[in-house]
């Protein structure tokens, strides 16, 4: 079906609308009920937004436990772009391009500055697996999908190694000219250590994890590091996973006014299917229910999350571009959300996709 009327569906601001897209392209967007097309699909009662971006998920299944199969962790979950958050270093990142060329949603990557990437889950404990000449090679070869470096900077990673291996990805950050996303967990190294090194455009991602070592100190106030970084432009990123999302710290975020940067899942198979992260629609309900307003949660995964891809046409629906929308409902229906640490919230409002357009092909959730 290449062309098509998406009929009676909703803006955030409850205007309705018609969006008619040909040739997978958004050709008209119109008042509700005057587009015309081959097909007419009605989406009455339906939200759309610009399609969905996760900015951290792990879509190269054939690492274990941090993988899953790319359409499923996307359009399938309302989801038409993903970034992989450094599944793969410079020896695999070849077979992660070539499976996103098979997929309908869309592929990025950040490059996992080890090159081994999470075929062991301390891939940082060597730094002979470090190589730098590889790194460079890689960038330069995929640049088309490449976005930005990784380097988890947790003890269980990096072992005895220290800060050492961000310091090498700062280097690295120079000589390409790409980010960091750093993943932040358990220390050593300590927080204070490893966010001075962060530069305008770099990605913190799990900011709102519960560990110790984290960016709120004992009586939930941000640290200084973390009004620092902000200060310098550097992104914050949910990457909620299994063991990184706190609903305690993200109230104490929202409490202290810090900025809604990205929402991402940290996903993958285990995650996916027995939680606590189950979905994309999950996590943004749980944003919800904190309080966030519908428009501030869906920018996090439209706008935010294209701006900082440098990819704006990501984020907005307007004619002449590639069809990317997701389709979905909010149900005043009450739902029990669990954060990593357990805890529990319940919320008498969840959002559920309904479907997506990828590429211009609509896509049934």
């Amino acid at each position: 079906m290449k062309d098509f009327v998406l009929r009676h569906v909703k803006r955030l601001n409850e205007e309705e609308i018609d969006i008619v897209i040909e040739d997978g392209k958004i050709a008209q967007v119109m008042k509700a009920g005057d587009g015309h097309g081959e097909h007419v699909i009605d989406c009455s009662g339906l939200y759309v937004s610009s399609g969905w971006i996760d900015l951290h998920v792990h879509a190269f299944p054939e690492f274990d436990p941090y993988g899953d199969e790319i359409d499923e962790i996307g359009v399938k979950q309302g989801v038409t772009t993903i970034v992989d958050a450094g599944s793969c270093g410079a020896d695999r990142i070849a077979d992660l391009a070539a499976s996103g060329e098979k997929a309908k949603t869309n592929v990025y990557a950040f490059l996992n500055i080890s090159c081994i990437g999470l075929e062991r889950v301390d891939e940082l404990s060597r730094l002979e697996w470090i190589d730098k000449g590889k790194v460079v090679q890689a960038v330069k070869e995929y640049k088309d999908i490449i976005v930005g470096l990784k380097a988890r900077i947790s003890k269980s990673v990096v072992c005895e190694n220290g800060i050492e291996p961000l310091r090498i990805a700062r280097a690295l950050s120079s000589e390409t000219d790409l980010p960091i996303m750093v993943h932040i967990g358990s220390g050593p190294p300590k927080i204070d250590d490893i966010i001075p090194l962060l530069e305008k455009g770099d990605v913190i991602t799990h900011y709102l994890n519960g560990k110790q070592n984290n960016l709120f100190d004992e009586h939930e106030n941000p640290r200084q590091v973390l009004k620092d970084a902000i200060k310098r432009g550097v992104h914050l990123d949910v990457g909620h996973g299994t063991a990184s999302f706190s609903f305690k710290v993200a109230e104490a975020a929202k409490r202290h006014h810090i900025a809604l940067n990205t929402i991402s899942t940290d996903i993958y198979r285990m995650n996916r299917l027995k939680g606590p992260v189950y979905s994309m629609a999950n996590v943004l309900t749980k944003f919800l229910s904190l309080g966030y307003s519908l428009e501030e949660v869906i920018a996090a995964v439209t706008i935010n999350a294209a701006n900082w891809l440098k990819k704006p046409e990501l984020g907005w629906i307007k004619a002449g571009d590639v069809a990317n929308l997701t389709l979905f409902a909010v149900e005043n229906e009450p739902i029990t959300l669990i954060d990593s640490d357990g805890e529990k919230r319940v919320s008498d409002q969840r959002i559920e996709t309904k479907g997506v357009v990828a590429n211009g092909e609509f896509i049934k959730c």
